[in-house]
C-alpha cells in the first residue's frame, strides 16, 4: 500500500465508507468523510492521506494526521473501509506514516487516543510498540454505554527498537510505501501457467 494526498475524486469512496453501515461510525469516533469534506488546506506537517493498493489503486482508507513541530509530537486518526478491514492495511499505514515522521521528519513521539471498547485498535497499537499513557476520566455516553479514551504514545527511540528492520528495507526513497508496496509471494489465486 502507499500513502498519497487526497483528490477530488476520493470524495465519493470516502463517504461510502462512511455510510457503510459496518463502518461503526460513532460520534467522536474517527470519521473518512467527516475529516476531509472541510476541503481545508493542512498548515505544516497537517495532512490528510488516502491509503491505497499498489496493485489496482484501490482506496482502502485514509489517515489524518496533525503535527506540532514546537512540542516534537504528533497524532493522526486512521480509517479503514468495513470491505478492506483484517488485510493488514491499518497497521502498514500506520508503520509507514511512523518511519516518515520519525525518521524524515525528525518528531520524537506520537500520541493517539483509541476507544476503550475498541478491542482490535488497542490490540493493533499494542503490536506496532504502543504504550498506554492512560485513560482519561472524560467519558462519553452513547446508548446507554458509558465510553471512555485509551491514551496510547510510541517514540521515536521505541519504533526504531521495535521496527529495526523497517527503515533498511525500505529507506527514504518511498516514505510513503508500506511492507505491501511488492508482496514477495503468489497470492492464492494465482494459477500455475497463466501469463498477462
Amino acid at each position: 500500500m502507499r500513502l498519497r494526498d487526497i483528490r477530488p475524486g476520493d470524495r465519493r469512496g470516502l463517504i461510502g465508507f462512511d455510510r457503510d453501515p459496518g463502518s461503526g461510525g460513532t460520534p467522536g469516533g474517527y470519521r473518512h468523510w467527516a475529516t476531509h469534506r472541510a476541503d481545508v488546506a493542512g498548515a505544516g506537517d497537517d495532512r490528510h492521506l488516502a491509503i491505497e493498493t499498489l496493485h489496482g489503486r484501490t482506496l482502502v482508507g485514509s489517515i489524518w494526521l496533525q503535527a506540532d513541530p514546537a512540542s516534537g509530537r504528533f497524532s493522526y486518526g486512521i480509517g479503514i473501509g468495513a470491505q478492506h478491514r483484517r488485510c493488514g492495511y491499518a497497521g502498514d499505514a500506520v508503520t509507514t506514516l511512523l518511519a516518515f515522521m520519525f525518521e524524515q521528519r525528525g518528531y520524537r513521539e506520537c500520541e493517539v487516543s483509541v476507544h476503550g471498547r475498541n478491542f482490535a485498535s488497542l490490540a493493533l497499537h499494542a503490536r506496532l510498540g504502543f504504550h498506554e499513557e492512560g485513560r482519561p476520566r472524560d467519558t462519553e455516553l452513547l446508548r446507554g454505554q458509558v465510553r471512555y479514551p485509551v491514551l496510547m504514545a510510541i517514540t521515536a527511540g521505541h519504533f526504531a527498537a521495535h521496527h529495526p528492520g523497517f527503515a533498511a528495507a525500505h529507506g527514504p526513497a518511498r516514505p510513503w510505501r508500506g511492507r505491501h508496496w511488492r508482496t514477495p509471494r503468489r497470492g492464492r489465486h494465482w494459477r500455475a501457467g497463466h501469463h498477462s
